[in-house]
């Protein structure tokens, strides 16, 4: 009996380490989602600045329709750089076309790429890309200094680009018309600004409590 007691008790020291180990975890676990999961679309220091006016182009796209990309208009453009064999680009499309549905009123996607017709115009048909624009253009995807897929870049009604960068999921897409609502140039920079006015605000509450 004097065993049975014994072990109960240890059984249940056990439990309960158990238990504050998990809620620990659970914390960090917690910490760590939010410290990751505002960043959004990866920006990188290359091709036109955000603010800045989008390169003009007038290009038809694979299936012979005349398409301007970078001209003001009444919409918004997301121009979205993407290859018939990059596997993210493809697990996107349902997310793009999502998009185009819920954002039509001022939003407009066009798909771009290059390379050779007939493997792009395949693509197009197996995957089911009829509701989009797709442009091959070499020189398009050079002025935006296009070195990673997938990669988009969000122009506004005026041509002026109001966000950009590699694009791994809807978050991160979506993260670049969050950018054009606030008005900077990624997530990236938001989180800096909003922890530096953090930081300036602690400073300020412990100087005026020394002060005091």
């Amino acid at each position: 009996m004097s065993a049975l007691v014994i072990s109960n008790i240890v059984l249940w020291v056990v439990v309960l380490m158990l238990v504050v180990l998990v809620l620990a975890l659970s914390r960090q676990i917690g910490v760590l989602y939010e410290r990751v999961a505002p960043m959004g679309a990866l920006t990188m220091d290359k091709g036109p600045e955000v603010g800045s006016a989008a390169p003009v182009f007038e290009l038809t796209d694979i299936v012979g329709r005349a398409q301007s990309i970078g001209v003001p208009g009444q919409y918004s453009q997301l121009l979205f750089f993407l290859s018939p064999t990059c596997p993210v680009c493809k697990k996107l499309l349902p997310i793009l076309r999502s998009i185009a549905q819920a954002e039509k009123q001022w939003l407009r996607v066009v798909l771009a790429s290059d390379g050779e017709m007939p493997e792009h115009l395949a693509f197009y048909k197996q995957a089911g890309l009829d509701p989009f624009p797709y442009v091959l253009s070499t020189p398009l995807g050079m002025s935006f200094h296009i070195s990673k897929l997938p990669y988009a870049v969000l122009m506004d009604e005026n041509g002026v680009i109001r966000a950009k960068g590699l694009i791994n999921s809807r978050e991160q897409l979506e993260s670049l018309f969050t950018a054009k609502e606030l008005g900077v140039a990624s997530m990236q920079e938001y989180l800096r600004t909003t922890e530096m006015k953090d930081v300036n605000v602690s400073r300020k509450e412990k100087t005026n409590a020394l002060v005091g």
